[in-house]
């Protein structure tokens, strides 16, 4: 996996904090022999304007928000692994002459303005992961380079920091699910799978095939653009139409409750659209390949019949990510009853909370 920001302190037991525009989410998880057992998660609001496209725009405000979580789970553990999402990192795929990581290194450093929109990389934190070689070309490789602002990232390690915890491994939002992905998931070498993570303000899309990327896209059309059209239909605030679309309407006719769905796959319409089209562009540029299967994640990803209508849309089998597969969960703490809304909202802590240090 690919780290911005990773720091060998000696500590193992690390704990998933999904930092997303709307909420916190926090999921404990603890492995031994036996595999991985989700031990807690926790859910807290965001106040909007927080987190701005990923950018954080209110420290304080986070500050406290993660102190609030980190009380509210009786979480003890003091390593947080995060991720960057939306315009605040830079993903980007490319073609180089074969060569070894630190002579990849010192090329990516000298020749940034080739390959990233940064005109000085110490101001800038990095990394690289290599796919392989190119199908085209044996003596080329691919390799995938992610970056961020380093004031971006240092406002994240100071809000945790001020709110007495300490980042040590910062991801990049599309590969965060690629780790639940090759955790719970059984496939082979050839095969495509398309995971969509469906958030407040951004979906991200990721492609991976035999476990590894091949596609990234990004794109600023999400669950808020759904909670703003409501706001609009009903003439009521932000928070109640948010409330609306996870709840229902409170005291509704059934009649009410079918307009209100039907209301919601309609805005959910044009994020379906900007899937099909980054589908239909991965399709035409890898040659038509295949994809086994679509998997949704994120609070959006929830929304009655959206899997269906992907499904009819993109012609590829869609559900729900689901993070039990092979991961287990401690029943005390876990909520059971609910566990089919627990397993989109979440899937990114808990693909985080499987990071180890040193992982790569």
């Amino acid at each position: 996996m690919l780290d911005l920001k990773e720091v060998f302190s000696g500590k193992k037991r690390l704990v998933g904090l999904d930092i997303g525009s709307s909420s916190l989410k926090l999921a404990e998880l603890i492995s031994n022999s036996k595999g991985h057992y989700l031990n807690r998660f926790c859910e807290v609001p965001l106040p909007k304007g927080v987190i701005i496209d990923g950018v954080l725009a209110d420290a304080p405000a986070l500050a406290l928000k993660i102190k609030e979580i980190f009380k509210l789970s009786k979480c003890g553990r003091k390593g947080i692994v995060t991720s960057l999402a939306g315009s605040s990192v830079i993903v980007k795929k490319v073609t180089l002459e074969q060569m070894n990581e630190a002579e990849l290194r010192d090329l990516i450093r000298d020749e940034a303005g080739k390959y990233l929109p940064f005109d000085n990389m110490d101001d800038v934190n990095y990394d690289f992961q290599i796919l392989g070689e190119n199908n085209y070309n044996p003596n080329q490789m691919d390799i995938i380079i992610v970056a961020a602002k380093k004031e971006i990232v240092n406002s994240y390690l100071e809000a945790a920091t001020a709110a007495g915890q300490n980042i040590q491994i910062m991801d990049v939002a599309p590969f965060v699910l690629e780790t639940l992905y090759e955790t719970n998931y059984e496939f082979d070498n050839e095969e495509i799978a398309v995971i969509i993570n469906i958030g407040a303000s951004t979906t991200g899309i990721n492609v991976v095939k035999g476990g590894t990327s091949v596609f990234t896209r990004d794109f600023a059309l999400a669950g808020n653009s759904i909670t703003e059209g409501l706001q609009e239909k009903y003439k009521i605030t932000f928070e109640e139409a948010e409330s609306i679309k996870v709840e229902g309407l409170p005291g509704g006719s059934e009649g009410d409750d079918r307009d209100l769905k039907s209301s919601i796959l309609e805005l959910a319409q044009p994020i379906c659209m900007e899937i099909e089209r980054s589908i239909d562009y991965f399709r035409s540029t890898f040659g038509g390949e295949d994809i086994k299967q679509v998997l949704l994640a994120g609070g959006s990803a929830g929304i009655q019949n959206l899997t269906k209508h992907l499904s009819e849309m993109l012609n590829v089998k869609t559900e729900i990510m689901d993070p039990f597969l092979k991961i287990n969960y401690n029943k005390r703490n876990i909520d059971v009853k609910n566990l089919a809304n627990i397993k989109p909202v979440a899937a990114t802590a808990i693909g985080l909370g499987l990071r180890k240090i040193g992982d790569k």
